[in-house]
């Protein structure tokens, strides 16, 4: 048996929230020693949407050491040097199998055990596989999902091997349409396929997912709506060659890729703390039901004391924030003292192609479009409001400035009275302007 090791705190999870809790934990002062960080991946924390987007540029791709934390939000990249200076545990390619929190244990798969004084859980998400629905011709080779780095080491080097060849996405969603973009950019052929009526219908209203779909339409992408994979047919390697869909149809494919979704992995932590919505339940200082365990990021549900409600956030943004509330809430309980409450306004953004959009605050209630969503058009620049109980809640912008995206944040926060969904579409942007 290896001997065990003993921390103050403990990171488990090795994502963008353990990056931004380490960084803040030396920003508040640290001992050497004091701090492990525990990640299956054999690599320090890095900013995980780079892997969607710059990562499979055929020019000028993103790679290592360029988006290690905490680069994505302005802040120095974190090198694995920066750790040893700070003289924090970075502990690789270590997979946890079991949590004792009543003991504060943790053991890896290859039996070592860590002892913990207060313990962050940052495990994020896990993707959801076709194999989960029992699909078929599943675990072909060229089926790919993305999630690590090592995930995208695989695409990039498919995506070499079948140059100029057929590519099929699974899934509407966000890495969906990150994905669909960065083939085409590879100039693979791609189609797209998912269920729901329109793309990102978590987010997109009708008239938002139309503008996309009309783009990604004219940059050569087939779009097929209302189905799913049922199946794949295999060649004597063992590699894809065809998706079978639901409704009858096959599509030609050399490389697949499905991105239909994550789930939070807490099964470690099962009956041992308080679950609510699909994550660990927390307070505003993202503690759990047990005073030494905290949960950031994805696996977090935490108040949302904007909308007076509970939720659960998939995003970097919150990734990044609510690490950095964590470990401000620790540091200052150990001397007596307390940090405000959580204050988070949804915040969520993608690119593709020349595309740029954010949105911020709630997509609930009646909408209005405004601005000029045609996907010919050359600069398009449009967005929607949501309003509920005759006042202004959320708000979508593609093309904005960055005083623009500035306003449209401010707005969703505001949450400003409107008199008729008349007068939205009438000012459009320029209501925004005037928060």
């Amino acid at each position: 048996m290896a001997e065990e090791k003993s921390f103050k705190y403990v990171i488990v999870g090795g994502g963008v929230a353990a990056g931004y809790a380490a960084r803040e934990f030396a920003n508040q002062g640290l001992k050497p020693g004091e701090l492990a960080i525990i990640s299956k991946e054999a690599v320090a924390p890095y900013e995980r949407p780079a892997l969607s987007k710059g990562y499979l540029f055929p020019e000028g791709a993103a790679r290592l050491p360029g988006f290690y934390v905490c680069v994505g939000s302005g802040g120095e990249k974190l090198l694995p040097e920066w750790y040893t200076e700070k003289g924090i545990e970075l502990i690789l390619s270590t997979e946890i199998i079991k949590a004792d929190l009543a003991a504060k244990t943790l053991v890896s798969a290859s039996g070592q055990v860590f002892k913990y004084q207060t313990l962050l859980i940052a495990t994020g998400s896990s993707v959801i596989r076709l194999s989960d629905f029992g699909v078929q011709g599943a675990d072909a080779k060229n089926i790919f999902y993305l999630r690590e780095i090592e995930d995208a080491d695989k695409l990039v080097e498919a995506i070499k091997a079948k140059k100029n060849g057929k590519a099929v996405v699974v899934g509407g969603g966000y890495i969906g349409l990150e994905l669909s973009a960065a083939l085409r950019i590879n100039n693979l052929d791609v189609s797209m396929v998912y269920p729901e009526p329109w793309c990102m219908p978590r987010l997109f209203t009708a008239g938002i997912a139309a503008f996309y779909e009309g783009y990604y339409a004219n940059k050569g992408i087939q779009i097929i709506k209302g189905t799913v994979a049922v199946g794949f047919s295999t060649n004597s390697d063992g590699e894809v060659t065809e998706v079978k869909l639901k409704d009858g149809r096959t599509l030609e494919a050399d490389i697949v890729i499905v991105g239909v979704g994550g789930r939070p992995l807490i099964s470690l932590f099962k009956g041992q703390v308080e679950e609510e919505k699909g994550g660990l339940k927390t307070d505003a200082f993202f503690k759990t039901s047990l005073p030494d365990v905290y949960a950031i990021g994805d696996v977090a549900t935490f108040p949302m004391k904007i909308y007076n409600d509970v939720r659960r956030v998939e995003h970097v943004d919150h990734s990044r924030k609510s690490a950095e509330q964590a470990v401000k809430a620790i540091k200052a309980a150990e001397e007596g003292k307390s940090v405000p409450e959580y204050d988070y306004l949804p915040y969520f953004y993608s690119r593709e192609f020349d595309l740029s959009w954010q949105f911020y605050g709630d997509n609930v209630g009646e909408t209005v479009l405004f601005g000029d969503n045609d996907p010919k058009s050359p600069k398009p620049k449009f967005g929607t409001y949501w309003v509920k109980d005759g006042k202004v809640v959320g708000v979508f912008l593609e093309g904005g400035t960055p005083d623009e995206n500035k306003a449209i944040a401010k707005l969703a926060r505001a949450q400003p009275v409107v008199d008729s969904l008349d007068v939205l579409s009438k000012e459009g942007l320029s209501f925004a302007s005037k928060i």
